[in-house]
């Protein structure tokens, strides 16, 4: 990766990871359960069903706070996703498309897509039965 393209990113980097520090500051001094300026799920009002980011924001609260196994319960999707959404960032901004081109080939392709979309799917209507 050249200097040209590092500094055209920089940034937007800079910028997202101060947000990123804001907004786990907050998550980690007030929990989502208790603070009433965290917003709620409106499909969970609406119909009473969790969706499938319900417990997401209770979640990032536990592990910050390291409380793994509270953190599945809130939300397990959540949980068994961040390595996957990580290595995507790293494949998009950090310079994984130039090392590893068939591995992002394979994570953005078409398939990809619609195994995460019935995962998610599977997931939701699964956790309302329970």
């Amino acid at each position: 990766m050249s200097g040209e393209i590092k500094s055209k990113y920089l940034p937007k980097i800079l910028v997202i990871s101060i947000l990123l520090l804001i907004v786990s500051i907050v998550y980690y001094l007030f929990s989502p359960e208790e603070s009433v300026f965290f917003p709620q799920c409106p499909f969970h009002s609406l119909t009473g069903l969790d969706c499938p980011g319900c417990g997401s924001q209770r979640a990032i609260h536990h592990l910050l706070h390291l409380h793994i196994k509270d953190a599945f319960l809130s939300n397990p999707l959540l949980i068994l996703g961040i390595p996957y959404i990580l290595f995507c960032l790293y494949l998009e901004y950090f310079g994984g498309k130039q090392k590893h081109p068939s591995i992002r080939k394979i994570l953005y392709s078409r398939n990809a897509v619609y195994a995460v979309l019935i995962i998610i799917i599977l997931f939701w209507i699964g956790r309302n039965l329970v």
